[in-house]
This record gives structure tokens, sequence and C-alpha cells, in this order.
């Protein structure tokens, strides 16, 4: 059977570059081999931010840049660019060279410009997880002005008009961090009058000149402000006492932030090494490492070297082996899994690289590389690590996040068809999901969503198939919940390729199924149909009854949209098959869609009867989410039936039921269908209004455009006195 699932900061650190944040609730846990234990860090406080304040915050004393801020006030804050028009800068410059920094600073000196709020979008971490996704983007904006998941359109045209609609009247800051393509920029530009568009990006993207963009060109630091850096981190007397030496750091740093800030922290983190045996050093090894090259021009490589030198053993092995992690980010626990190691000493190892610089820490406590350390940090790896190393680290890690997804996705939903067989894996294992301070798991799906694909991919990549098909199935239930349509049709499409190769017919025609789902919803119905046609085929050959039964149901979802004769077919097929299966949810669901595309075909009585039978269905599986839909479903097919005061009962007590089941969207639905019902049949308009408000009510909680539809239905009501009643 398929899911009746809607379809739809550790140790503070010096550093004066920024690259984003990583905000959601996450899990700490040791190794998932042998036995499972973990260390749950409650999830952080979540929900609709409506004046997002998104931008980092600088955390050491910015340096100079004046003249740099100064451009930025001109082509940015309001006074430059022109009273009611939009502010829009774009600052380029190589990687390194504190674009994010500047920016940063910016922002927090212009707060008061932008009443409404600052949102930002760190377009690096957004490649990680959704190849730089456009779309995503547009949709992270609108969730932080307020939009729920569940109003946001599919598409990019619809999703920017209505970013556009929502700007309109409001004074923000859009900072883009990381872009690389004009086309991840246009979207985003505001509306609202007195609204300012901020870009960094490593190249110049010219192109955007065309719209109006003035660009401001970041060049690493000079002498006096690299001096002035030096002077903040090791003190003035140091530099004073060696002032040559200290031109000649920053002259071999290349004016770069990062890099000076990594000479400061070894020239502090060792007492007894001087300013000028430092410059020899650097001196002497600019030429290596020549593929972490900024431009061809300057190099970071000796710094991130001596640095790497410098540290202990065991913290230097740490190091290379998260230089193989898959994700950009991580906590103490999957460190220590990668590395296979017990939390505590990865802890201890953890904070040894935060102080030698080569590794930061984000506000939700878990640690992040620097592009550029993390690829010194790979190529270390791939140099001094024995050849079958990288496949056992990926393979420790992909094992770390099957178990957690699997968790996750038992505590949403236990009776859910499953191929895989964890049982042995999961046996005696702490569910971290059903601790009282434990995560929601939806919520630390959504968080590690990024990661979770990352690893799929990397997996994938080492021919771990029988990793890549468990955790795609598993890591399904989050897009059940959260349509993420691209990246949840890449998770299925690397998991049946995975299943296909591990020779797992039943594996491959689950994961087909499944991914006839996000196709449909992306409008790819051919495509749709041959992943159908190949799972039917996987199904035959497995013999697994409920699979069959899924597959066939899969099917009438297909056909709902092109033949309802077709999709009763295959729901009734289903059925059956279920039945034989004795999955009675199972059945219970392929009878729910049944009795709608009864109704859908005209066949009111029996899709009444077939509905009745699949809510009882529900009922006994305590499915009450469904059972509450299947309520609303049942009043619709009264409605059809013209018997009104039974539809207009039955509503009421799905209203009723979908309320307490935080339904929201089906709730609102339902009280829409009661007003038309009670509108029509001449009841009193207070009852219509109240039913109308409610639903308005959650519509603009989400930020809903139906909630525009019913304030203005709302407002085109008359009182009792003759008058408009304009609701407020």
């Amino acid at each position: 059977m398929s899911d009746g699932s809607d379809d739809r900061r550790a140790e503070p650190y010096v550093r004066n570059v920024l690259s984003g944040s990583v905000n959601g609730p996450s899990v700490q846990a040791q190794q998932i081999h042998g036995g499972i234990t973990f260390n749950v860090q409650a999830p952080l406080p979540s929900g609709p931010a409506f004046r997002p304040d998104q931008v980092p915050p600088l955390t050491v004393r910015f340096i100079n840049r004046s003249a740099d801020l100064a451009l930025l006030d001109d082509c940015v804050s309001e006074e430059g660019s022109g009273a009611g028009r939009v502010g829009y800068g774009v600052i380029s410059g190589m990687p390194g060279v504190g674009k994010t920094a500047i920016a940063c600073h910016w922002a927090e000196k212009a707060r008061a410009q932008f009443p409404d709020g600052q949102i930002y979008i760190d377009y690096a971490m957004l490649r990680s997880r959704a190849a730089g996704d456009v779309s995503e983007a547009v949709a992270m904006c609108l969730r932080a002005l307020g939009v729920d998941d569940t109003y946001i359109p599919k598409s990019l045209e619809e999703r920017t008009s209505l970013f556009r609609s929502r700007t309109a009247d409001r004074r923000v800051l859009v900072l883009l961090d990381d872009v690389n393509q004009p086309a991840q920029v246009r979207p985003l530009v505001p509306k609202g009058p007195g609204s300012a568009m901020l870009v960094t990006s490593n190249g110049k993207l010219s192109e955007l000149a065309m719209d109006g963009a003035r660009p401001v060109h970041l060049d690493p630091l000079d002498m006096d402000s690299g001096l002035q850096l030096l002077v903040d981190r090791c003190g003035e007397a140091v530099v004073k006492a060696e002032r040559h030496a200290a031109e000649r750091l920053v002259g071999f740093c290349g004016g770069l932030p990062k890099a000076l800030q990594l000479v400061a922290a070894r020239l502090l983190t060792l007492g007894d090494l001087t300013m000028s045996e430092l410059a020899e050093e650097l001196a002497d090894e600019t030429r290596r490492l020549q593929g972490l090259s900024l431009g061809g021009d300057h190099s970071v490589s000796a710094v991130l070297e001596l640095s790497y030198r410098d540290l202990p053993a065991d913290a230097a092995h740490l190091y290379r082996i998260l230089g193989w992690f898959p994700g950009r980010t991580f906590d103490a626990g999957t460190a220590a899994v990668a590395a296979d190691i017990d939390v505590s000493t990865a802890r201890s190892l953890l904070a040894t690289l935060v102080r030698s610089n080569l590794l930061d820490v984000t506000e939700d406590r878990r640690y992040r590389f620097h592009d550029l350390v993390r690829l010194h940090a790979r190529e270390r790896a791939d140099q001094q690590e024995p050849q079958l190393t990288q496949r056992a680290v990926v393979e420790r890690v992909a094992t770390h996040y099957l178990a957690l997804t699997a968790f996750a996705d038992r505590a949403v939903r236990e009776d859910r068809l499953r191929i895989a067989n964890l049982t042995d894996l999961l046996r005696g294992a702490p569910n971290p999901f059903s601790a009282d301070d434990g995560p929601a798991p939806l919520e630390w799906l959504d968080a590690e969503r990024a990661t979770i694909l990352a690893v799929l991919r990397e997996a994938s990549r080492l021919a771990l198939h029988k990793h890549v098909w468990q955790l795609a199935e598993a890591f399904t239930v989050l897009f059940l919940h959260r349509r993420y349509l691209g990246e949840w049709k890449e998770s299925l499409e690397l998991g049946a390729a995975a299943a296909a190769e591990a020779m797992v017919p039943a594996a491959e025609a689950r994961l087909r199924s499944l991914l006839s789902r996000p196709l449909m919803d992306l409008g790819q119905y051919d495509e749709a149909r041959v992943e159908l046609e190949k799972a039917a085929a996987c199904a035959e050959v497995s013999a697994h009854t409920a699979l069959n039964a899924s597959v066939h149901e899969f099917f009438g979802r297909y056909w709902d949209r092109f033949d309802a004769d077709r999709a009763v077919q295959a729901y009734r097929r289903s059925v059956e098959l279920n039945i034989e299966a004795e999955e009675w949810r199972g059945v219970a669901i392929a009878t729910y869609f049944l009795g709608c595309a009864q109704d859908t075909a005209g066949h009111h009585e029996t899709a009444l009867s077939t509905l009745r039978s699949a809510h009882q269905g529900l009922t006994d599986r305590n499915d009450r989410r469904m059972a509450a839909r299947v309520l609303a479903a049942i009043g619709t097919v009264h409605e059809h039936l013209g018997d009104t005061d039974a539809a207009a009962r039955v509503l009421r007590d799905a209203v009723r039921a979908l309320e307490e089941e935080q339904a929201s969207h089906y709730e609102a639905q339902a009280r829409v269908r009661l007003a038309d019902i009670v509108e029509r049949t001449g009841g009193a308009c207070e009852t219509v209004r109240e039913y109308l408000a409610r639903a308005c009510a959650i519509y603009e909680a989400g930020g809903s455009p139906e909630a525009e539809k019913l304030r203005e239905r709302l407002n085109r009501m008359t009182g009792p006195d003759g008058e408009g009643d304009a609701i407020a």
C-alpha cells in the first residue's frame, strides 16, 4: 500500500568571512554499527517569521573598507538609488576576500532602513541540496515572509509573482550570498519602494548591470588594513615589534582575510612562534596545493598546510576523514561515526580544529568547513589515507543516516509498506524521536535533508547499492508531507537505480512507483507512466502481494488525471490485492481513493457506500487524519446527491475532526463547502460569515492566496440592515 499523507552553535571563534548558517533541529549520535546510542539535542523553536532578521552576525571587529562601504551606501541605500526605487548592488571578488563580511556589516548598519526585515539566502548551501534551485530560493523567501509550505505555488513563475505581491508594500533587504548565475537573482528582487537587493558573487555578474545593478568589486585588503587585522588579533605591541615581518605576512596572504585569520591563529596558539619565523615558512611554501589557488594569483594553500601540519596526529586524522564527509555540515556524533571514534573524543578533536581555525561552528552547534579548507582536507585524505578508507567512511555515515532516517520514518507512521528489513540494524537501539525532548521526526528530516541527499549521491558513486535504496525508501516519508519535488525525484531515482543494480525487484518496484508521485506533480506524466510500468513488471516478479496492491493504487492516481473508469479499475484491483495480503490500512486507503474516483465519474450513490467503508477501515486502524479527510469527501458526495442537510451535518463533523488533527488546510476547505451550502439554501448570513472568517484566518496564517478571495467575499456580504458588512 502507499501512504495516505498529504500530496502535497561548541566554542566561540574569531573570523571575518561569513558563509551563512544552518538552522533546525539536530541529532548527535555515536556509531550506528554495533550498538546505537544517541545524544539528542532538542530542536530550536520554529515557526513563521513575519519580520525576518536572517542576516548572519559578525563575530569580530570589522576592518576598514570605508570606501567600499560608502560605495554600497551609494548604490544600495535609498539615498543612492533614488526615492521610491529598489536599491540594487552586486559585490564581487575572489573567494575569501570578505564579500559576505562586508555585506553583513552593511546590513547591520542599515537595519533602520528596512523596517520590514532582512532576508538572507546562502546559494552555496542551496546548491549543495537543490543544485542552486532558484525556485527553492524563492520558496525560502516566501517562508521568511510568513507563507506556509502548503500555499507556496509549484512553478517558479507563480512563486515569483507571489513574492512580488508579498513585498509590494514592504521595505525589506534581500541579501543573496555566493550567487554564480544572474538567473538566481532576478526572481528575488523585492518590489516595495525603498527595499534593496544585495548580491555577493565570486564573479562580476555583469549581465545584472542591464537590470540596474551597481557593481562593487571587492579587492583584497591593502597593507594598512591587513596590518590592522593582525593588530586586532595579535595585539599592537606584537605587530609593532616585528613590523617588517608583519608586512611580509600580509603580502604572503595576498591580503585575504581568511588567510590572515589562519596566520593569526597560529601565532596565538603557538606562543613561541614569531612573525619572522612564520613569514619565512610562508615564503617557502607558496607553491603547494595549487588546486586551492584563488584566481591563479593568490593562494591560501601554504597557510592551510602549515595549520594542518601543527595538528596533533589524532586531530589531523579526523580532519582528513571529515574531508570525505559527503555533506556540508555535521554534528559531533556524525563526526564520531565517520572516524569510528567515540563522541567525547570527537568533540575534543573538533575543538582542536576550531581553535586552529580550520573548522567553523554554526549557531546551532554544528560544524562546517570553509570550502577551501574542506578541499584541502579531502586532498590530504586522498594522499595520506589508505585506498579503501573512503568507502568505509561513507559506508559508516550512510548506515548512521539510514538508522536515524528509519527511526524518523517509523515515528511518523509505523504501519507503512516497507521493503527494507532493518530489524537487525534498529534492534535494541534507543529511538531519539520517542524521547520527550527529542526532535520532531519531520522537522529533523527537513533540517538534515541536504546531508541525506549528499550521502545518497556519494554512496551511489561508490556503489553502496543496498545503503542507497534502503535510505531512499525511508527518506521518502519527508516528501510525502513536504513536497520538495526536485529532491524527492532525485533521491528516488538514485534509490531505484541502486535497487536495480542490487537486483532487488521488490525494492525497485516500490521506489519506481513512488517516483511516479513527484513526476506527476512536475507534470511529467509520460515519464511517470514509464516508471509505473517498470514498477508493475518488478512487482510481478517479486510476487509481493501488498506491493502489487500499492503499484495498482499508484496507477489509479495516474489514471485519475486521464481516465476515470481505468482509475476505478486500478483502485478495485488494489483493494482486492490488499485484502489478499491482509493489509487493512492499504485496503482502506485504496477504498478512499476508489470512492473519490467514483464520485468524480458521477456514480455518487456507489461512491457514498465506498467512502463509508473506507472511513470505517481507517477508523479501525486509528488513522484519524485520513478518516477525517474521508468524512469531508462523504459530505461532498451528499451535496452532489442534493441532500444538503446531510452534507452540512457530515461536513460539520469533518471540520471538528480535521481541527482536532490540526489538518488546517482540509479544515478550511470543508468550512468553505459548508458556507456554500448554507448560503445556497438561504441560511443565516452570520453562519456563512463565521465559516468563511475561520477559513480565511487559516489561509491568511499560512499565506495562502485563497485568503484574498475569501476576504473579498466577506466584504461583499450584506448584513441585516442592508449595508455592506465589511470585515476589518
